[in-house]
């Protein structure tokens, strides 16, 4: 293990004491979980406290824990990667929605606006609301899209589709028709392959 992040660690441990939880070193990374309902004063002192200066969160993604093999925590969840160019160190901070019905997680853009387009994602694919984002809305489903493509309920083919109706001179959404077939690799070879005749395929 590192000495520098083992440091790094307890830095964090003495700084926050019992507001994160006891940090995780892995793939010569940190990974903090912080509770929701402090998550904001945390973040925020990671990126004003002169002692760690995360000025940058360089990502921000959505996960869903709901088929995690063996996990018995929550099931939505923020994963923040942060940066500080300062020190020249990461941090991942992870924080769980509370509620798995309606997950809810305060924004982080008024602390790093390169958070906008991310929690979008998050929100768009997962379905978990950023409390105080300025424009929470879609940002790569269709605009008349029903549910999060990334949750594990949703079914790969999705629910309907879309196709322009020439008769209608417009785009139409109908039920999904592309009916479930199973792929199974087939291999067509001439009857004298590999016989022995020296000539490929067994042709002059």
């Amino acid at each position: 293990m590192s000495a520098k992040l083992e440091k790094f660690s307890q830095d964090l441990t003495t700084a926050f004491g019992d507001r994160i939880g006891q940090p995780v070193i892995a793939v010569g990374e940190i990974t903090i979980e912080v509770p929701a309902s402090g998550y904001l004063d945390v973040v925020r002192q990671l990126r004003d406290d002169p002692a760690f200066s995360f000025e940058q969160l360089i990502d921000l993604s959505g996960i869903d824990y709901s088929t995690f093999a063996g996990w018995a925590g929550g099931r939505f969840a923020a994963v923040c990667h942060l940066t500080s160019i300062k020190y020249n160190r990461r941090l991942r901070v992870r924080v769980f929605a509370e509620d798995p019905d309606f997950p809810v997680l305060d924004s982080v853009v008024e602390i790093w606006n390169s958070a906008n387009w991310y929690e979008r994602e998050a929100f768009d694919l997962f379905g978990i609301h950023f409390a105080g984002h300025p424009d929470l809305r879609r940002i790569l489903t269709d605009y008349g899209f029903i549910g999060h493509p990334f949750r594990k309920d949703f079914p790969v083919s999705g629910y309907v589709e879309m196709r322009y109706d020439a008769d209608l001179h417009r785009v139409v959404y109908q039920p999904v028709t592309i009916e479930p077939r199973e792929v199974t690799p087939r291999v067509v070879r001439e009857e004298t392959y590999g016989q022995g005749d020296g000539k490929v395929g067994g042709r002059g």
